[in-house]
């Protein structure tokens, strides 16, 4: 078994260019099933040896552990992919999670912050300081281009075209896109970049990246949730906004202006519309602008008149 998940995991790596976060979530959801079978069966099982029957256990002690549904249905997606790997190369003659029931997760409404707080939060970062220039470029830029975090902290300085104000974005799955940039993102970048100072003992990697620490070496995606924690108490705002809320906010006020549905869909890099189509909920208040626009009978109460 332990052969056969390495070989897995090698092969979302160098065939389908996951992430390394994707793979480390991959490689958490197999220890867990190894270690319900070590506890189990007092034994880890060959992949051909693992039943249905088995794996539905698993689901069950998972459900009695009271993980959340989306724990379980991503648990249960890696094992279908897993096994149909195993299939494809001869390893087992057939997939026992194929059988699994999925279950039901919904999808939560994504929060966002309205542009009145998002001014106030940009605001936040002092303008005499270094670090506060950097987290002003960092702030502005996540939200100018509506970036995952690990997007923004894995920039170089190369992927900035500053004379066409755009920046090369690697997302999930390595794909590639281009971003563009705000005005005001564009001088936050340009102010923060007068200060920068990479650590010049450090290696390559660490000193072309576009955000640094306070050592001058690539900032991580905690740092940045840190960062944010801070300025978010100084400006008042609720403590739970993480930096997705920033992109989540990015897509909001892009379709509440009118943006179609699709260049979101590029513009956030998501690979299914579907996936955007959550964003569609916030608009509602422009649909019924719209609507009572379009449709004769539509018109507010107030302007009604009785057909009587």
């Amino acid at each position: 078994m332990y052969i056969a998940i390495e070989s897995f995991l090698r092969s979302m790596r160098i065939e389908r260019n996951a992430s390394e976060l994707t793979t480390k979530s991959y490689s958490e959801d197999f220890s867990s099933l190894l270690d319900f079978f070590q506890d189990r069966h007092g034994t880890v099982p060959d992949p051909a040896e693992v039943t249905v029957g088995m794996l539905r256990a698993w689901v069950a002690y998972l459900h009695e552990c009271e993980y959340a549904r989306n724990t379980v249905a991503r648990r249960l997606a890696c094992l279908r992919s897993f096994f149909k790997y195993c299939c494809r190369e001869g390893i087992t003659e057939n997939n026992p999670a194929k059988a699994l029931r999925t279950p039901r997760t919904g999808r939560r409404l994504p929060n966002f912050l309205t542009t009145d707080q998002i001014s106030t939060l940009l605001d936040a970062p002092p303008a005499n300081t270094a670090q506060g220039l950097r987290d002003r470029a960092i702030l502005e830029t996540i939200y100018s281009a509506g970036l995952r975090v690990a997007e923004l902290v894995g920039l170089n300085t190369q992927d900035w075209d500053r004379d066409a104000d755009v920046i090369r974005v690697l997302g999930k799955g390595r794909r590639e896109r281009i971003a563009p940039v705000g005005s005001y993102a564009a001088r936050a970048l340009d102010r923060w970049m007068e200060v920068r100072e990479p650590d010049s003992s450090s290696d390559p990697d660490q000193q072309n990246a576009i955000f640094l620490n306070r050592f001058g070496r690539r900032l991580t995606a905690r740092s940045v949730g840190r960062m944010l924690e801070k300025h978010l108490a100084s400006a008042g705002l609720e403590h739970r906004i993480s930096p997705h809320t920033l992109r989540h906010s990015f897509a909001t006020h892009l379709l509440d202006g009118g943006a179609d549905l699709r260049s979101v869909q590029e513009l956030l890099g998501h690979k299914s519309l579907t996936t955007t189509q959550i964003y569609t909920h916030v608009s509602t208040r422009r649909l019924r602008e719209t609507y009572e626009k379009a449709h004769p009978h539509a018109r507010s109460r107030q302007n009604a008149v009785d057909p009587d």
